[in-house]
């Protein structure tokens, strides 16, 4: 059996007057790609932003990798191993590619302030080192003639590619993909399923929030359907599509 990289039980999350998060679960195991979907205001982006340290939890457990995890700060939840990118791109505009890539992996460093102060030798070679892993991820990502230009240059799909080489940057256990098909073109979704795919097959896990329902019940091994902050449906794509409840709910009697 494979093992579980992430395990969420019972999160709940109100605002003020709003139940945004009911008692949500998902367990997610290494190298699957698992697909969070729902209509508007479901509460998909809320469980992400828990999830990943940017909205505090009125309740719930989290495991990550078998161990406790406690969603707090955004740079601690990266180094506990969970990367993401945003709905709407966040990106270092004025910094080339590969330096925004290099922000990712300064996670993962071990010279400090001083190193980089003084410029020590481990300094300087460790930014190599970085600089080298950088210009690797550009290129898996399919995006390395760029390095050298600004990220606000970069086309909107390649921007996307960017962040998540970014995020890949972190060795992550998990990489966390809120909507990152918003605003593509369709080359631009074949080309952004065929790199889910690659990642999945380098044995890394991806939990995807993504509106385009197609795209999630063609790529996800497992989906979580929301509605209104509640679990309506878990399951694999073929089950999920067929579950009454969520037909009615959010996919159509089209089914899609």
């Amino acid at each position: 059996m494979s093992e579980t990289i992430l395990r969420v039980a019972n999160v709940s999350k109100r605002f003020g007057g709003l139940q945004a998060l009911s008692d949500v679960g998902i367990d997610i195991k290494r190298g699957q790609v698992y697909g969070l979907i729902g209509p508007n205001g479901a509460g998909k982006t809320t469980f992400f932003n828990v999830l990943t340290g940017l909205y505090t939890p009125d309740s719930g457990s989290f495991e990550l990798a078998g161990k406790p995890y406690t969603p707090s700060a955004v740079h601690e939840v990266a180094k506990a191993g969970i990367a993401r990118t945003f709905q709407n791109i966040r990106l270092f505009a004025e910094m080339t590619a590969l330096e925004n890539v290099m922000v990712g992996r300064h996670v993962r460093t071990h010279s400090g302030l001083i190193g980089a102060i003084l410029r020590t030798p481990g300094f300087k070679r460790e930014e190599a080192e970085i600089a080298q892993r950088a210009q690797e991820l550009l290129d898996y990502v399919g995006i390395g003639k760029f390095a050298d230009y600004k990220s606000r240059t970069l086309s909107y799909g390649d921007q996307r590619r960017l962040e998540i080489a970014r995020a890949l940057a972190t060795d992550p256990l998990l990489i966390a993909l809120d909507e990152p098909a918003a605003g593509m073109n369709a080359t631009e979704k074949v080309m952004l399923r065929e790199l889910i795919d690659r990642i999945r097959k380098d044995n890394r896990t991806i939990l995807l929030i993504e509106h385009d329902v197609k795209l999630v019940m063609g790529l996800c091994d497992r989906v979580t359907v929301l509605d209104y902050g509640k679990q309506l449906s878990s399951g694999t794509p073929a089950e999920v599509q067929s579950d009454p409840k969520v037909i009615e709910a959010y996919l159509g009697t089209g089914g899609g």
